[in-house]
């Protein structure tokens, strides 16, 4: 199994604090915020290698962080964009590094910009006990309104995913999708016929909504605290209250 970070956005609702930063290279309490979601990778069974996908732009910066990780193997991958225009999305990313790849692996993916403190321990044996489905992070944010901004998914007694409204004007509910997902080998190939059919593979939530529509997806429900560092407010906020 492989995890792979994704790192691909620009940044630009950050842009008057991060100016030449990446963001998930911003600074949360002492340290990149990507190293959080490095800590919770490393303890993951059978985890071979962490892949961060990021741009022309941020590669350096990246590769140069990746130097201060000698515990852990990182690999950076450079998705060939330099501008917000010409960016891939999150889907675009994970078809560009699957592609890459010589040999079929699942896969772990986490948001560059997500940040929280509950380990990956249960949200993985629901993965491997509901394998070969795919099975994604939840949260609840408990504000109606502010779930407008996220995928809102809703579960079954079983665990499987109901209903995926991405971005609703009135959402069904305060549980939304984290950016965590377990994708295993099978279902690899589906990103293609999503591409085909949508003739677009730009944001994470609308290729879930699709699969969901289509196969068996599973969701986790995580507890604690959970940021999407999307704007200064929630970069701010998490500095201030993230332990």
């Amino acid at each position: 199994m492989k995890a792979l970070i994704l790192a691909g956005g620009y940044g630009t609702r950050l842009a008057v604090v991060a100016k030449n930063t990446p963001k998930p290279l911003l600074d949360v309490r002492g340290k990149a915020l990507i190293d959080y979601a490095v800590e919770k990778l490393k303890p993951v069974a059978g985890l071979s290698e962490i892949v961060v996908v990021t741009n022309n732009k941020f590669y350096r910066n990246f590769f140069q962080w990746a130097k201060g990780h000698t515990d852990v193997k990182i690999r950076i991958v450079n998705d060939g964009t330099n501008t917000n225009e010409e960016r891939l999305g999150s889907v675009g990313d994970l078809n560009y590094v699957w592609k890459q790849e010589a040999d079929a692996d699942d896969w772990l993916i986490i948001g560059g910009d997500n940040l929280f403190d509950q380990d990956l321990g249960a949200f993985m044996s629901l993965a491997m006990d509901k394998a070969p489905s795919v099975t994604i992070g939840l949260y609840d944010i408990k504000d109606i309104k502010a779930a407008t901004k996220f995928g809102v998914c809703a579960l079954d007694r079983n665990g499987k995913v109901i209903s995926f409204q991405e971005k609703p004007e009135h959402p069904a509910s305060s549980s939304i999708a984290m950016c965590l997902y377990y994708f295993p080998k099978e279902t690899l190939g589906y990103i293609e016929q999503y591409r085909k059919e949508s003739n677009t593979l730009d944001a994470a939530g609308s290729y879930i909504k699709w699969l969901s529509e289509k196969k068996n997806v599973y969701g986790f429900n995580f507890s604690g605290k959970w940021y999407d560092i999307g704007s200064i407010e929630s970069l701010e906020e998490a500095r201030a209250h993230f332990k």
